[in-house]
């Protein structure tokens, strides 16, 4: 395990950290050369970063918010003794199964502007005029990447709170129901504060996916500009515009804000 952290984790952060102190475009190696930090100051003063920037935050708040809401929603549900839990079970961990591309090319259907699920239900129920053009507005599209990185979330967060929840010992809440607690005083007093070991696992780890997203978005509008977070702005310097030197520094700036998170 140590030889493949090493060279399959520590090496290539090493040589990514090279290659972002460097002018290094595959266009021009001729004018390759150390620059220092100066792709790092390039970067932070261009206001394209920061737009991604501020897509990723916009994504990262909604997962985050989704995911946790309706992980515990769907842990409680499934902490509900029933001939179908395990049924219930294993029919939520679906979204979580399913490749990230897979999941974004499906929901990509759902809100397709023209023959979508979601427009020809709204205009069959007469709730709209015309198809709505989802996937054209920036914000629209950013939210519903949320959606879509939570909705492929959600599975770990309940699974994981289902595991806590199955942990606390049922006299508690039975002691509580003596002394006259209802059920939501129950559940603010005894249950969410004995869940938040397993939240602070399901936040980070919901986070970091949140950051990283690629593939939803690559499969729901495309490599367009309207929807470009900092993955994808790391990538298309990277092997669209190769330029390897910014689009290493990115991909630091990105390694950095996760560890953060992390």
């Amino acid at each position: 395990s140590v030889v493949l952290m090493c060279g399959l984790v520590f090496y290539p952060i090493l040589v990514t950290f090279t290659y972002s102190l460097q002018q290094m475009k595959l266009t021009e190696p001729q004018n390759d050369k150390i620059v220092g930090f100066k792709n790092y100051q390039m970067i932070l003063a261009d206001s394209n970063f920061w737009y991604s920037f501020l897509n990723s935050i916009i994504i990262l708040v909604g997962v985050v918010i989704l995911t946790v809401v309706i992980g515990i929603a769907f842990a409680m549900l499934l902490n509900v003794n029933t001939k179908i839990k395990g049924v219930l079970t294993a029919a939520a961990i679906i979204p979580w199964a399913l490749p990230p591309i897979v999941n974004g090319v499906m929901w990509r259907w759902i809100f397709h502007p023209s023959y979508g699920f979601l427009n020809r239900l709204l205009l069959r129920c007469e709730l709209i005029e015309e198809p709505v053009q989802w996937l054209s507005n920036r914000f629209s599209v950013i939210l519903i990447v949320a959606l879509v990185v939570a909705w492929r979330n959600i599975p770990f967060c309940a699974i994981v709170l289902l595991s806590a929840l199955q942990g606390i010992p049922s006299h508690i809440y039975d002691s509580a129901a003596i002394d006259g607690s209802s059920t939501g005083q129950m559940f603010r007093k005894i249950t969410l504060p004995l869940l938040m070991p397993s939240l602070g696992i399901v936040v980070t780890s919901t986070s970091i996916n949140a950051i990283n997203v690629f593939d939803e978005i690559v499969s729901l509008s495309g490599y367009g500009d309207v929807s470009k977070t900092l993955m994808m702005d790391a990538y298309l310097r990277t092997f669209n515009f190769l330029d390897y030197g910014a689009g290493s520094a990115i991909t630091y700036i990105i390694m950095i804000f996760a560890g953060i998170l992390g």
